[in-house]
């Protein structure tokens, strides 16, 4: 499915951003002012289309469309980056950037993977995988992680969280898992001549809906109803660390980028810190193997 705004604008290249409202609106709009020509990529048809609507009466002369992508089914990521390969979509910028955060109960996608899991991590993998041949010679893929990968504590026997699930912990590892996706394809980048620069990126404390999953739990009410409006900020000033990793010319590849203030938490967007695992390569190229077998991709352009 395609919705489309009123043709115009595109001059500084085109960007996927996956997630229709919230950060990945905000990060749009933003986007779309500098110029650049936006597809918004979601589950939701009827929010989709709001959401490119927004943009046009925000920014008039902007280029934007929504296409279907549901993270939860890598038949759907399939089926996306085929449309984008048929249209001989050229992207500059890819923000992995959908999410869910802490379901009370073990849900799984499509394809039987835990929901965080798949949703936040692996249909990203999944999706940057299937896009790398369209990714031009200046292009940037930033993952959006959180200040949450630095209470993660994998387990690469149980990533699935079929032993015993816990909502927090399997929200903090599918964000310390995109932290190390980032790092080792800025690696791999490197190495293999892909010429992309991977990048990631936080928004600290922002208020956005991600808490909705998780409604009514004591988790979300402490965020929501404390953390959030002594130490947090909006989503679009949230968004704005992820448009700094997009676009400031002075970022530097595979490193992390959020608020500079208080904790981490707000602020002006600056350079971040990464959680120490993060820098275990041997750790990153395990997970990558393994990653690789489940979403049954090959990452070649």
């Amino acid at each position: 499915m395609v919705i489309d705004a009123p043709p115009g604008g595109g001059t500084m290249g085109t960007a996927v951003i996956t997630g229709t409202g919230g950060l990945g609106y905000e990060a749009a709009l933003a986007l779309a002012r500098r110029g650049f020509t936006i597809i918004l990529a979601g589950r939701n048809a009827g929010k989709g289309v709001a959401a490119v609507a927004s943009l046009a009466s925000e920014v008039p002369a902007c280029s934007a469309r929504f296409e279907l992508l549901d993270l939860a089914s890598l038949a759907s990521v399939r089926s996306f980056s085929e449309r984008m390969a048929e249209q001989q979509q050229r992207i500059d910028l890819l923000i992995n950037n959908a999410g869910i955060m802490s379901p009370p109960r073990r849900k799984v996608t499509a394809d039987g993977h835990e929901l965080q899991f798949g949703v936040n991590y692996l249909g990203h993998f999944a999706l940057t995988a299937r896009l790398l041949p369209l990714l031009t010679d200046r292009a940037r893929v930033v993952n959006v992680t959180s200040l949450a990968q630095h209470y993660a504590k994998l387990d690469l026997d149980d990533l699935q969280s079929e032993r015993r699930y816990n909502p927090g912990r399997a929200y903090c590892s599918s964000k310390l898992l995109q932290a190390i996706f980032a790092a080792e394809l800025q690696r791999r980048s490197d190495a293999h001549s892909w010429g992309i620069t991977s990048l990631a990126a936080h928004p600290g404390f922002a208020t956005t809906n991600l808490f909705e999953e998780g409604r009514g739990t004591f988790s979300s009410m402490l965020a929501t109803r404390i953390i959030g409006p002594l130490f947090g900020q909006s989503a679009a000033v949230g968004a704005s660390s992820l448009v700094h990793a997009a676009t400031a010319p002075e970022v530097v590849g595979g490193a992390l980028y959020g608020p500079s203030g208080r904790l981490q938490m707000k602020g002006q967007p600056g350079r971040s810190r990464y959680a120490a695992v993060v820098n275990n390569r041997e750790l990153a190229a395990r997970i990558w193997t393994l990653s690789a077998n489940l979403a049954a991709v090959s990452f070649t352009n």
